[in-house]
């Protein structure tokens, strides 16, 4: 898919809103305020809502392409730049093949009180697992995630981490962790596979970004 329009708009408006967004799911949970004031701040909301609606990609973003040929996972729900449920994460490759995180998990990823929810923890360590398998242009899909949940998580600083451990054939083996200032928090391990190129034709995996 091919998106034309991403030249209309700069990049850095859609990240802008995008975090503005983000900025209205925090006071949408944390908001203390009045009857009132919700029930203005709704009708300013539904207004904006209508407002982005007039014009809307069908289905998902998908991964779309730029005239420049520049690959956009703007929808991604760990990196996407137009996704406000993405913290958002940005990865790190290490010369060594190490690859890491650092991200703040705030009140929109609560699950135990204080804590981060281990569904949201499951998903960046799939993703950052991932990451050590993916290739430019060779997408690497999940076969296989095991959790082992040390402790709790709590909100906050989150250091992601993982590294490959082997590869066999199409599969790479990675391991990886989650840390914050009290340690290691959540170990994972996962297998992680390069489709054959005609399973692989028109198919996108939540690794294939950068």
């Amino acid at each position: 898919m091919s998106l034309d329009s991403e030249t209309e708009v700069p990049e850095t408006l859609y990240a802008s809103l995008t975090e503005s967004v983000r900025r209205l799911v925090d006071a949408t949970i944390r908001s203390q305020a009045d009857l009132d004031t919700i029930t203005s701040a709704k009708a300013k909301i539904d207004a904006a809502a209508n407002e982005l609606s007039q014009s809307l990609i069908p289905g998902s973003f998908g991964v779309q392409q730029t005239l420049n040929g520049q690959s956009l996972a703007w929808g991604n729900a760990v990196i996407g730049l137009r996704n406000a449920l993405a913290p958002p994460v940005v990865v790190h490759h290490e010369s060594d093949g190490r690859v890491w995180a650092d991200v703040t998990l705030g009140a929109a990823y609560e699950g135990p009180a204080g804590h981060v929810h281990g569904g949201i923890c499951a998903l960046l360590l799939d993703h950052i697992l991932g990451a050590t398998a993916h290739k430019p242009g060779r997408p690497a899909v999940t076969g296989t995630l095991t959790l082992r949940y040390e402790a709790g998580t709590r909100l906050g600083p989150v250091r992601a981490e993982a590294r490959i451990d082997r590869t066999e054939g199409v599969k790479t083996f990675a391991v990886g962790h989650l840390e914050t200032a009290d340690g290691i928090t959540v170990r994972a391990e996962g297998v992680f596979i390069h489709p054959r190129l005609s399973s692989a034709h028109g198919m996108q995996s939540q690794d294939d970004a950068p």
